[in-house]
């Protein structure tokens, strides 16, 4: 089975860049035709897709969070990574590494395999 792991810090100031690292076991990160994407859920609001990184390293994101997003990958590790720059007390949330078959995903039932979630709290 496919299982993804999120891990970071879980607490972050204000302005500074937050990180976070999915490591994937079961499957390569380069298997096509799958893609990579970060996701969060705020407190009390629906879920937010961030990214992704696809099966040959291409990245595309959300134009609401492109200017501020970054996602790369270590396939030696077979991990792949996020970057958010600037972040705000409204970054705060739960942010999930998950994978799907299909690029625009119609549903989140469509991603097939989720990390567990990791909670990161933006504040001084």
């Amino acid at each position: 089975q496919v299982q993804l792991q999120e891990s970071g810090p879980g607490l972050v100031k204000p302005s500074q860049t937050l990180s976070l690292t999915c490591t994937v076991s079961g499957d390569s990160i380069t298997t096509m035709f799958y893609y990579w994407s970060w996701i969060r859920q705020p407190p009390g609001k629906e879920l937010e897709w961030i990214g992704y990184i696809d099966y040959s390293g291409s990245t595309v994101y959300s134009p609401f969070l492109k200017s501020r997003t970054s996602i790369s990958r270590d396939t030696s590790k077979n991990q792949f990574t996020l970057q958010l720059s600037s972040v705000t007390p409204e970054d705060t949330g739960v942010y999930y590494c998950v994978r799907s078959p299909n690029p625009h995903a119609s549903s989140w039932k469509e991603y097939d395999y989720w990390g567990q979630g990791t909670q990161v709290t933006v504040s001084s």
